[in-house]
């Protein structure tokens, strides 16, 4: 069965697309931690992030700096925090948080935007791409 993520990445349910490669997609957290609280996730549905090869992991690594690199110029924050968790979809991705303080990689604070809020907010992350 398709994770979220490949129903995403397949059209068939909506998403905040931020940036997009052959190999990688980057999407806003629809439950985030903090304003931009973004994931960036590989085409290829691989459960473990150790399981990708090391070219994709490699790549994975490359095109979520180019993102964070987006984000820092879009959010205000002190930082661009980066997880990876695994445990919640069953399918590699990695979390980029704008950080304010420690709490906001808690994944227990959440913040509520509008899909108004959230399509702006993709838009203007692609626009410092």
């Amino acid at each position: 069965m398709s994770s979220i993520f490949t129903k995403i990445i397949n059209g068939e349910i909506p998403g905040y697309k931020v940036a997009e490669d052959e190999n990688f997609i980057a999407i806003l957290d629809v439950n985030p931690n903090a304003k931009g609280h973004t994931l960036c996730i590989p085409k290829q549905e691989i459960n473990a992030i150790f399981d990708m090869d090391e070219d994709l992991y490699l790549g994975l690594m490359k095109f979520s700096r180019k993102v964070a690199k987006a984000l820092e110029k879009t959010i205000e924050c002190k930082r661009i925090g980066v997880a990876v968790v695994g445990l919640e979809v069953p399918h590699t991705h990695v979390h980029l948080i704008p950080l304010h303080d420690m709490d906001d990689m808690r994944f227990q604070r959440k913040v509520s935007l509008t899909k108004e809020e959230f399509e702006e907010l993709a838009s203007a992350i692609r626009a410092n791409l």
